[in-house]
């Protein structure tokens, strides 16, 4: 990013925020350079209501709403929707008559059920093509097929979100100072994987004297059954493929063995009792509070970025020095419970046949639609499709930077020459989720390559590989109908059985309970699914 650029581009901002209007030459040069709009409708300003992820309110009168709102001559209305209640917030307004323009859809398999609902509106494929081309090429580029999962019945109602950074999968972390107690090493094996969950229990890990840990609770036996090939507890049902055609995995027939162990595991005092209520107590949700509390010694909760611990990589400094990285999430948190304590890493450990996997986040996180409303608004659709290019995939670095963390000098700087060598400056720095209260970052992820120095430590961890991904990225009416009450089967089937308050025998009536429940025609329609796939 050269200097002068940077600089440049504060007179120009500055210019921009204290007026909406330019001269007719500036507005063809914009036009030229930055996807500025042709609005369909002459001088019409037009009032856009925005929906994005945000963990903060934006305040009416943030600095980066009000730049493109003069930039684009439209009012922006940002709806300030919880993250962590997203959807009941959402519906709630819905249910009322109101109908966001930029509609971010959170969950993937929601697409079909706000289309159903008539509150979205059809994207023609030559709309999207002319007024948003930059995020399509990067999509083309860098997630190819993805697409067509915004396609309902050969049209487009929504522009699939695609995380770049979700090849890796979700860590498998231990204590490694109770490891180290115990002489024990990163398990390879579920043999080797069980001689150690026996000894974090047993044999006094944290050696204060008392019998007070265990040694995993309800993160960890994803991992259990990702050594069996499949993935149970999630969100969603998790389909996986075999024999050229879907399963849902909780269903197979080698779930009974997973079961088997995790039976007498529990039985043994092995699995935290506390598993049903999950590891996380309260608060920022990706936090396993059974192990920050040294209950647990191994966990798989959260991403790779939860667990950075005090100099696993170099950052850059505001002096332009290379300097270890501080502790992050999890890994903060332990540290200041317990200063002594050390984590580390390990791969899914093997199965009796060879197979192994954690849980790993779909690529398709959720999609960004238009609002049913808009597109009766002759030109509004296209213009919100030009600020949604222009703010998440704009070909000008100085621009995309400026609208992805605020004004350069102002808000950041760059102290290296990687765009990812950059520091917050006073008094943002000390502020959480500062985006947010100045307006910026309100766009898309786009699938760029993953280049920061964060990701090449994580790639260091081969978190790319043995990942186990749901196979089922979209929904299908009976998944809408019917996947609640599905999931609620399944968990309480599976608990039951590990706790043993039912035999192992039980896990076939499940199947046959899951299946009568409407999960026959969720596979059937899974499968045309996922059969239409492959032949397009």
């Amino acid at each position: 990013m050269m200097k002068t650029n940077r600089l440049s581009l504060v007179v120009v901002l500055i210019t921009l925020l204290s007026s909406a209007c330019g001269t007719q030459e500036e507005k063809s040069k914009d036009n030229q350079g930055s996807n500025h709009p042709a609005a369909s409708v002459e001088d019409k300003r037009y009032k856009i209501s925005w929906t994005m992820h945000q963990n903060e309110p934006v305040p009416e009168n943030a600095e980066m709403i009000k730049y493109i709102e003069d930039k684009f001559n439209v009012d922006l209305e940002i709806w300030n929707i919880e993250n962590n209640n997203y959807e009941a917030l959402l519906d709630l307004r819905l249910a009322q008559g109101e109908i966001p323009d930029l509609f971010r859809i959170r969950k993937p398999q929601d697409l079909l059920k706000y289309q159903a609902q008539d509150v979205l509106a059809e994207i023609p494929e030559d709309v999207l093509n002319k007024y948003a081309p930059n995020i399509i090429n990067t999509i083309k580029t860098n997630a190819s097929g993805y697409l067509d999962y915004g396609k309902i019945g050969g049209e487009y109602y929504g522009i699939p979100v695609v995380s770049p950074t979700n090849i890796y999968r979700i860590p498998v972390v231990y204590r490694q100072d109770w490891l180290d107690h115990l002489g024990l090493k990163v398990p390879q094996t579920l043999s080797e994987f069980e001689n150690v969950m026996y000894a974090f229990t047993n044999k006094d890990p944290d050696g204060n004297g008392k019998k007070d840990t265990y040694g995993l609770s309800s993160e960890g036996l994803n991992v259990v059954f990702g050594a069996f090939g499949q993935i149970v507890f999630a969100e969603q049902l998790y389909f996986g493929e075999k024999d050229d055609h879907l399963v849902i995995g909780a269903l197979e027939p080698e779930m009974k063995e997973a079961l088997r162990y995790l039976q007498k595991w529990y039985k043994d005092g092995i699995i935290d009792p506390e598993f049903i209520t999950g590891e996380n107590k309260g608060g920022y949700k990706h936090l396993s509070h059974a192990f920050i509390n040294g209950r647990i010694g191994m966990t798989s909760m959260g991403n790779y970025y939860h667990w950075i611990q005090a100099g696993d990589y170099k950052i850059i400094n505001e002096h332009g020095e290379e300097v270890p990285v501080e502790a992050a999430f999890n890994s903060l948190e332990l540290s200041i419970k317990n200063p002594n304590a050390k984590i580390v890493f390990g791969q899914p450990f093997t199965g009796p046949e060879g197979k192994r996997g954690s849980k790993a986040y779909a690529k398709l996180m959720n999609f960004t639609a238009i609002g049913a409303d808009a597109a009766k608004e002759p030109g509004k659709m296209e213009i919100i499709l030009q600020i949604l290019d222009y703010i998440s995939a704009n070909p000008n670095q100085d621009e995309f930077m400026t609208l992805k963390y605020g004004v350069y000098g102002e808000h950041w700087k760059s102290v290296g020459e990687s765009t990812d060598d950059i520091i917050i400056l006073p008094p943002f720095d000390e502020m959480v989720n500062y985006t947010n209260l100045i307006g910026s970052n309100i766009g898309m992820t786009v699938p760029s390559k993953p280049l920061g120095r964060r990701e090449q430590w994580a790639s260091t961890l081969n978190l790319d590989k043995n990942g186990i991904y749901n196979v089922m990225e979209v929904s299908t009416p009976s998944l809408i109908k019917n996947s609640s009450e599905l999931i609620k089967i399944k968990n309480k089937a599976y608990i039951s059985i590990i706790t043993g308050d039912m035999s192992l025998d039980y896990f076939d009536t499940f199947v046959k309970e899951f299946m009568a429940a409407g999960g026959d025609q969720v596979l059937k329609e899974a499968n045309d699914w996922f059969h239409n796939k492959i032949k397009n």
